[in-house]
This record gives C-alpha cells, structure tokens and sequence, in this order.
C-alpha cells in the first residue's frame, strides 16, 4: 500500500472505532420498549401476556425496558376489579407494567373507573394508542 492509502486506511479505522465507541452507550441507555395488545376476554390469553410482560423485565434486568398493555373490545373485562385476573394486573402495575384501558370500550360498555382495578391507567382510544406507540417504535406484540 502506498502511504496515501495507508494514512487514508488508518484514518477510516480509527473513526469507526471512534463512532462504534459512541454508539453504544447511547444504545445501553435507551430503553427497549414493547406493547401488548389484549382484546379477548379470555383468562388464558391475559395471563400469557402478563407472563410475557413479566418475561421481558426479568429479561432485560437492571437495563431501561419499557412494558405497556393495552385493553380494549371484550379484553376489558379482565380489567375490571372483580375480574379473575384482577391480582396479577395488580402485581404486574407495581412491577412497572403500565396496564391501560380504552376509555372507548368503557363508554360503550357503561363502565367507570369505578368497576375497574384500581391500580391500571387510562387511554382515551386503545388502538389509536397502539398507533401511537407503534409510530413510537415500540415492538407490538398480540398474544
């Protein structure tokens, strides 16, 4: 190599090792995110997302991961207070999950904040909040 190619070659390694420096502790810092529909009323299909929303935070550890799940249509229903799976959306909210609930479906279901488990959270629509976070980067996940 003549030494034009060599500087040029040495120029272009250090600055990729330079930017590969730089990128990953932008990458370790920012948080992976993901997003659970549930519209089924279904305990089974409830407690599959809870398990793998639980599954992603022992995964991912002391590192930032975002975990959301959002109800809508029949999938409320688990989501009420009296619900069958009312303890483990409970356990899941005070372990960081965000568990939401389409204000949408509640309105059309004659449902108030009342009827539903207090520890979850409101949206006003349930799949433009999919959209959303989609739009985001969020991974969508149905179970």
């Amino acid at each position: 190599m003549t030494r034009p190619t060599l500087f040029l070659a040495a120029v272009l390694t250090a600055g990729a090792l330079t930017l590969g420096g730089c990128a990953t502790p932008m990458q370790a810092s920012t948080p992976h995110r993901v997003v659970f529909q549930v519209s089924d009323n279904d305990p089974a299909k409830w407690n599959l997302a809870l398990n793998n929303a639980k599954n992603v935070q022992q995964e991912y550890g002391s590192r930032p991961v975002q975990v959301e799940i959002v109800a809508y249509g029949p999938g409320i229903g688990m989501l009420k207070a009296d619900s069958t799976t009312a303890n483990r959306v409970t356990e899941a909210s005070k372990a960081g999950v965000q568990v939401v609930a389409c204000q949408n479906t509640m309105k059309a279901q004659k449902l108030n904040t009342a009827d539903m488990n207090a520890s979850i959270g409101y949206v006003p629509a349930g799949v433009v909040e999919l959209m959303a976070r989609q739009r985001e980067g969020w991974v969508y996940i149905r179970p």
